[in-house]
């Protein structure tokens, strides 16, 4: 058995190459492991495949699949074969979705029965000998087909003295991954096999990653939490890795327990899912020594850490890479950390470049000086761990200016040094983790025939992102139906199932500029405190709204201080500054 461990790869494909002849456990689903030999023996055919589907243009391949183990083994022969994987996100939807696969130009798409529904009426210019089914009846004869005629041209490469393998370099586009920006319109990061590669080996180190980690893996793999956070830093120490489909929260434990899983990643709602699970005495019973993660509340990551006797670790990062913090031994609770030594970040304010104020807080932790404490969180010392936007170069000058990294996400820093997360600027919404904006939302909630306009923004989640909010104004004449409006959404099919706003205000009129635009920022301010009237569907599940009563307002206030949140809260209903209205939110 293996126990080579190459921090020094250059790419992706040299850490698989480390594992060729390895015989360690590599990958479990379900009640099945396959060791590392046998993943990189299974990449290299699909690898073959895809090499033989090939096109002109860019080598692209979109996947669309649970977490299941053909998303890892594409993954690697993507790796293998100098291809790129482009993550396709399941909860798009109709057009969106459509755009997301023609602009990132996938020439081959992978994907199964649930994802050949989603794309059966789309045009995606993709022939079908390009569109591969993991569970057609025609699957496993086209790899076997592929991996012959590789055999034999290998064979006659040898013969010839000719190279049989791959080139592969370190700035091979391997992955685009989904975010969103303040258009609408989804940007795609570019992630290189040597940018991935210096990840694995840095996150490994960082983390403690060890040969006989089991790294399970609730995130979907098409995010970039789940690829630069679990899976490159498990294969550079040769870990393995348990994947399980979907994720589900009544689920968590029992896949522990079943993969005696030592390691795991997250997001801050999804921890809150499992947390919401019923508690039970031999909680602690299992194997997990630690899980990574981002955007968790303090209270959160304490009950998790109580329940499940599992170390949690936090850190702030993006896909992008234009810079990190991380929480230190000396952290402040609720704080994200500090930056590396390297880095020179700061909190600026975006209309004068300047830093911001330190941030102050109260006898209760509140902050007091958010509208001069609160700016954008920026890397001074540059964009150099950012690759770019895919066909973006708007997208590209927005993130880098004047030679700094503009991260787009808002902070304050406080006396020590300290940074804390205040939110997303711009039109960006999170919610269950996902990044998605605004405009595309509108654009469907604009299509009730009693709506004249509509803006749509974040306002806070108790524990952690964002929830949806809209407001709306009405045609003449006609009065809100919040069932009508109810069973509308959900008729429509491009509405992403993250989508479907959680607030409804009805206004006699949307606020707009000087030139006509609507501006949200008053009502991202006032969230669901104002005089019109704002209906709600509390539950987490199906739509169901109905009018926000006082008595409403105030169990929403206590969740948010259950949640260590009160203080965002208060900045949000209370401050009508520049920066902290609608920006903390």
């Amino acid at each position: 058995m293996s126990e080579h461990h190459d921090a020094g790869a250059h790419t992706v494909a040299e850490l698989l190459a480390a594992r060729e002849h390895d015989d360690g456990p590599g990958l479990h689903f379900d009640d099945t492991t396959w060791s590392w030999r046998h993943v990189v023996t299974e990449s290299r055919r699909r690898a073959d495949l895809a090499s033989a589907r090939r096109a002109p243009g860019p080598f692209h391949i979109g996947v669309l699949l649970d977490n299941v183990p053909e998303y890892l083994l594409w993954l690697g022969a993507a790796a293998l074969a100098g291809a790129t994987v482009v993550g396709i996100n399941p909860t798009r939807r109709g057009e969106e979705l459509t755009r997301d696969i023609r602009f990132t130009d996938c020439q081959i798409l992978v994907t199964d029965q649930s994802g050949a529904a989603l794309l059966d009426a789309l045009d995606l210019e993709v022939p079908d000998e390009r569109f591969l089914r993991i569970d057609g009846a025609d699957y496993r004869a086209r790899l076997d087909a592929s991996a012959s005629d590789s055999a034999a041209s290998d064979s006659a490469a040898s013969a010839s003295g000719a190279a049989s393998s791959w080139a592969v370099s370190p700035d091979d586009l391997l992955l685009l991954l989904f975010t969103s920006g303040t258009t609408g319109n989804p940007k795609a990061v570019r992630c290189t096999q040597g940018r991935l590669a210096a990840i694995a080996g840095r996150a490994s180190e960082i983390y403690g990653f060890e040969r006989h980690d089991i790294c399970y893996c609730p995130m979907p793999l098409f995010h970039g939490n789940a690829i630069m956070a679990l899976w490159a830093p498990a294969l550079a120490v040769g870990a393995s890795v348990a994947v399980a489909g979907r994720f589900s929260a009544s689920r968590f434990l029992a896949d522990v327990r079943q993969f005696r899983a030592t390691r795991f990643t997250y997001v801050g709602k999804a921890l809150a899912y499992v947390l919401a699970t019923p508690e039970s005495d031999d909680d602690i019973d299992n194997t997990l020594r630690q899980g990574f993660g981002t955007e968790a509340s303090g209270p959160d990551r304490a009950i998790f850490e109580r329940r499940f006797a599992c170390r949690l670790v936090e850190g702030y990062g993006s896909s992008e890479g234009g810079t990190s913090i991380n929480v230190t031994p000396d952290t402040p609770p609720g704080s994200l950390g500090v930056p590396p030594p390297t880095d020179d970040v700061a909190v600026i304010d975006p209309g004068t470049g300047r830093e911001c104020d330190r941030a102050r807080f109260d006898d209760g932790g509140g902050l007091v000086n958010a509208g001069d404490a609160i700016g954008e969180i920026v890397n001074r010392t540059g964009g150099r761990g950012f690759e770019g936007y895919y066909k973006n170069p708007d997208g590209n000058a927005e993130r880098v200016r004047d030679d700094w990294y503009w991260s787009g996400d808002l902070g304050y820093r406080d006396e020590a040094g300290f940074f804390y997360f205040a939110g997303r600027g711009g039109d960006w919404l999170r919610v269950d983790s996902e990044n998605f904006a605004a405009a595309p939302i509108e654009r469907v909630v604009e299509r009730y025939p009693d709506i004249a306009a509509a803006a749509v923004y974040p306002v806070p989640d108790p524990r952690t992102g964002d929830q949806v909010m809209t407001t709306v104004e009405l045609r003449p004449g006609v009065a809100f139906d919040p069932v009508s409006f109810a069973q509308f959404l959900r008729s429509q099919p491009d509405l992403g199932t993250k989508w479907p706003p959680r607030f409804v205000r009805v206004s006699p009129g949307l606020p707009l500029t000087a030139t006509g635009k609507i501006t949200k920022a008053s009502l991202r301010a006032e969230a669901w405190h104002c005089a019109d009237p704002v209906f709600w569907s509390p539950g987490r599940g199906e739509l169901h709204y109905r009018l926000l009563t006082n008595e409403d307002r105030d169990t929403l206030r206590v969740e948010f201080e259950d949640h260590g949140r009160s203080h965002l809260l208060g900045v949000a209903v209370g401050t009508r500054s520049r920066r902290a209205g609608p920006d903390v939110l």
